[in-house]
């Protein structure tokens, strides 16, 4: 199948310009238009591995990133997120075009798949089995899930952990990491080679960069993931490396805050947590250092089924 990376920057930049590209990224179809270069740029960079669809009749989703018709395209220029062509956000300035493209898809996937359990956290796979990290920002969960990913795990998602109704696996939704302030040279010094897009500055969350997903995981993107552990990931300075048990009935309720569509789905989503908890190990995971955090990952071991 065709990938991003077959055109060039010039090709890529017509085709969003005009009837726009059909990017498949996990199991989702995304219709997206766009003139803005540096959505366009960003597209070219980090989702070079996506697949294409070339004659797609069918979306998921429909989105185009566009100026405001009005004086904002000129004075102190702006750019919105249009789902189905309705603008679902205020505006924000141009510059941070590109986070708001990762921000608004993120907004809609939660809203409009409810077919699965969705949760605000990384996700990271290894032989078969997954390990859930949730966490509210300044965590270091989005750190620590650009390095476990590019040390022997694959990426299902840095945001969103998607748990299927019909049998609780996890479904991969490998998209750009998005990292925030130190964040972002830590993991630049820490993965040699690794592949951002420019920092954006001045944003709601401080200066954001979205790193590259490793190509393996981009093309694993059907591949699901029983889950076996859910850790919550706290970055402390200086402190050791430390795994804690966490009891099931506190985990859950944990979970459940982090959940975006919990409420919205019913006994389906409480029965979904619940089976979660049942199949999975639950930690409070406390660290500093990378290397000593991905040495624990390492030494997991599951549940006995």
């Amino acid at each position: 199948m065709l990938t991003v990376s077959a055109l060039s920057r010039e090709q890529l930049g017509r085709r969003l310009a005009g009837a726009g590209i059909h990017l498949q990224t996990g199991s989702f179809i995304i219709h997206l238009r766009t003139t803005v270069k540096a959505v366009a740029d960003a597209i070219h960079l980090l989702y070079a591995d996506y697949p294409l669809h070339e004659q797609a009749e069918f979306a998921d989703f429909h989105i185009r990133m566009a100026r405001p018709r009005n004086l904002r395209r000129w004075y102190h220029p702006q750019i919105n997120f249009l789902f189905d062509e309705k603008a679902l956000f205020r505006p924000l300035p141009l510059g941070h075009a590109f986070p708001m493209w990762e921000w608004g898809l993120n907004w809609a996937v939660a809203n409009k798949a409810h077919s699965y359990l969705i949760i605000h956290a990384a996700v990271v796979e290894k032989d078969g089995l997954a390990a859930i990290l949730p966490a509210p920002p300044g965590s270091g969960k989005s750190t620590l899930c650009a390095a476990l990913v590019h040390k022997g795990w694959r990426l299902l998602s840095d945001e969103l952990a998607m748990v299927r109704l019909a049998d609780g696996q996890l479904l991969p939704l490998p998209r750009p990491i998005s990292l925030k302030n130190a964040s972002i040279d830590i993991i630049r010094n820490y993965v040699p080679g690794s592949v951002f897009s420019p920092a954006v500055t001045d944003t709601s969350k401080g200066t954001v960069a979205h790193l590259k997903p490793p190509a393996g995981s981009v093309a694993r993107g059907a591949e699901t993931a029983r889950p076996a552990w859910v850790i919550f990931p706290r970055y402390q300075a200086g402190a050791e490396a430390t795994l804690a048990p966490l009891p099931q009935a506190r985990a859950f309720i944990q979970l459940a805050t982090n959940g975006f569509n919990y409420g919205a789905l019913g006994p389906k989503g409480f029965d979904a947590m619940a089976g979660l908890i049942d199949t999975a190990l639950c930690y409070n995971f406390t660290y500093s250092k990378l290397d000593d955090a991905i040495a624990i990952f390492s030494q997991l071991k599951p549940r006995t089924l």
